[in-house]
């Protein structure tokens, strides 16, 4: 039998060789590294548990954000419909969650052009054979004497005070309102011009004023167009000397001018000393300039015609049975923004813009919202497509009025009109990008500029200042107010599109 000393050494022999082997093991194991086939095996375990997790918790992330969205959106729909003015407030451009929909790219871009479901052939369009029916404004007549201007310089809008001027918005079925063209007040057409015109049924009208810009002649137009629009071009002394020096100028048998297609109507002796002032007269008084004009489409003189006009009436008119057409502006619908946005870019005076909103403030004028039911209170004023009934004229009429009274930037004055109005007066506010694939736009020759642009305080146009101040337009800014305008707080403007 083995002894006790045996057995104890053979035990501790067999412990050694199990730890050699053991060590050998585990230094082969060292040396295999990460390639060892055990080690790949926990690795590729363990990173396939990572992975799936992670999916998982990124799919639910996407998940829970996307819901996250979606009840945003759904909240933004239902608070544009709410009652509750805090909830209401949201809905427009200046509410934060607005805002915050746009930053993240959830609130569409709007296009630069976009295609125009216009009739494709100009002959096959038929000609409305009526004229849409006055209603509400059955007769309107013109104010041609003002019983103030026997003491005071005479203006071509007139004279007009508070009181007329609130008279004016009380639609009657016969109304008689200033609009322009009083005596001595200038913006006279030769008789040579004023027989011509009185042909013209179909309009399409631009202005030159100032030598602001050079004639860009309309593409696309039929034979049937060219019959039956009287193509026409107002302008001043000041442009027409332009014309003559830098493009050719035509004269017919008659002795009328022409550059073109355009047949130039030239107004002697400007109404105004603000070149956009006077640029206003044939823009918005087309109907007054041109009375015989059944249709009419107006046309800044920055833009080239690439439509043909007998399209642009079948698709914007009477497809719609529309009376007049605007496009609505690309960056804006709140006129207090559009204000905000004139005074950045020095168009006025910024404390007359500040005077200006104030009494619309003051009258009642609320920033534009859904509430509204108008497309924008801020149209594109480039292009207007008009049929020259009384309403439209009467609109016309007004919106002028507030131009001559107060400051030259019509984009302010648009939707003052219109919420004035109540709903008598229908526009068709179309998608800016529809505006952009009717015209090609240009560059001015150069930038207009007045010294009145660049005042910054009601101070700079006092005392030596004085000369500053227009000498026939804006008189409202300077005659007294029938109101506290000194308590009047503009509304806070968030600017949601610095282009704008």
């Amino acid at each position: 039998m083995m002894s006790d000393s045996q057995r104890s050494l053979s035990v501790r022999l067999s412990r050694r060789g199990e730890r050699i082997n053991h060590n050998s093991q585990s230094s082969k194991d060292a040396e295999a590294g990460f390639f060892s086939p055990t080690r790949l095996h926990t690795d590729y375990t363990l990173k396939k548990i990572w992975k799936a997790g992670f999916l998982r918790l990124l799919l639910v992330g996407g998940i829970l954000w996307m819901l996250l969205i979606l009840f945003a959106l759904l909240f933004h729909v239902w608070s544009c419909q709410s009652s509750l003015s805090f909830f209401s407030a949201i809905c427009n451009k200046e509410g934060r969650l607005y805002v915050m929909l746009d930053t993240i790219g959830f609130v569409p871009k709007p296009q630069h052009r976009c295609p125009i479901p216009v009739a494709y052939d100009p002959d096959k369009v038929l000609l409305l054979s009526e004229k849409t029916a006055d209603t509400i404004v059955r007769n309107l007549t013109y104010v041609t004497e003002d019983e103030s201007s026997k003491s005071q310089f005479p203006l071509f809008g007139g004279n007009i005070s508070w009181s007329e001027r609130e008279e004016s918005f009380k639609l009657k079925p016969e109304m008689k309102v200033h609009c322009g063209f009083m005596p001595r007040g200038g913006a006279e057409m030769s008789s040579l011009d004023k027989e011509y015109v009185k042909k013209c049924r179909f309009v399409v009208a631009t202005g030159i004023f100032d030598a602001y810009d050079e004639p860009h002649q309309p593409s696309n137009i039929s034979k049937r167009s060219k019959n039956l629009f009287c193509f026409l071009m107002v302008v001043d002394e000041v442009s027409l000397d332009f014309l003559r020096k830098n493009t050719t100028v035509r004269k017919d048998v008659e002795g009328g001018k022409w550059v073109g297609i355009w047949r130039l109507i030239l107004l002697k002796t400007p109404p105004y000393d603000e070149p956009r002032r006077n640029g206003k007269v044939p823009k918005i008084l087309t109907h007054r300039l041109f009375p015989e004009a059944q249709y009419s489409i107006w046309i800044d003189g920055k833009m080239e015609l690439i439509v043909d006009p007998l399209l642009i009436l079948e698709r914007y008119l009477w497809r719609g049975k529309h009376t007049f057409a605007i496009a609505q502006h690309k960056h804006h619908r709140n006129i207090y923004e559009e204000a905000d946005a004139c005074k950045r870019r020095k168009r006025y005076a910024r404390p007359l813009v500040d005077l200006h909103m104030k009494i619309y403030r003051y009258e009642g004028l609320e920033p534009w919202s859904i509430k509204k039911n108008t497309v924008s209170d801020v149209p594109e004023g480039a292009v207007i497509i008009r049929e020259h009934t009384a309403m439209n004229n009467l609109f016309s009429c007004l919106w002028f009025n507030e131009v001559h009274l107060l400051t030259p930037r019509d984009q302010l004055s648009f939707g003052y009109v219109v919420d004035r109005l109540k709903g008598a007066f229908k526009v068709f506010m179309f998608q800016n990008c529809e505006y952009n694939s009717l015209f090609e736009l240009h560059p001015h020759i150069r930038e207009h500029s007045s010294k009145i642009e660049w005042v910054k305080s009601l101070q700079e146009l006092k005392g030596k200042g004085e000369s500053l101040k227009e000498s026939r337009g804006g008189f409202g800014l300077w005659t007294p107010y029938p109101g506290d305008l000194d308590s009047v707080e503009l509304p806070k403007v968030v600017r949601t599109s610095k282009a704008g």
